[in-house]
């Protein structure tokens, strides 16, 4: 293999901007700010979500920030900075340094979900549609 997940986490790492749990906190009520969540809705209706947060999954994240693709959401061409999150940091990484790539002001939150739990962080509940 060529290059592995740890390669691509350490360049994502070197590119973009991380914020611990507590920090970004302090930005939940900025209106300037966007709280993204990539995770599957099975991990949001199992676990819950950070209060106001958007949901965007992970695999469709490309084509709704692109405003040429005809998936496009309108809220990614706001100018705000959008702060990605996954369960554990991880995949929120990888998917800010491509919405950077993409001209988004993004920014990833280091220990995602599962470090703002543990922090004992604001979590509100998402019901399964149709519940």
């Amino acid at each position: 293999m060529a290059v592995g997940i740890k390669d691509l986490m350490a360049r994502a790492e070197a590119q973009v901007t991380s914020w611990e749990n507590t920090d970004a906190n302090t930005k939940r009520d900025d209106a300037d700010v966007v709280f993204v969540d990539i995770r599957d809705v099975r991990e949001l209706e199992r676990d819950g979500m950070i209060p106001g947060a958007k949901h965007a999954p992970r695999g469709m994240l490309e084509f709704w920030i692109d405003p040429e693709s005809p998936y496009h959401k309108d809220w990614f061409a706001e100018d705000k900075t959008f702060v990605f999150y996954c369960a554990s940091g991880w995949r929120s990484l990888l998917a800010t340094q491509v919405a950077q790539e993409m001209g988004v002001k993004a920014i990833n939150l280091k220990g995602g979900f599962g470090g703002w739990k543990k922090a004992e962080l604001p979590v509100a509940e998402r019901k399964a549609k149709g519940a």
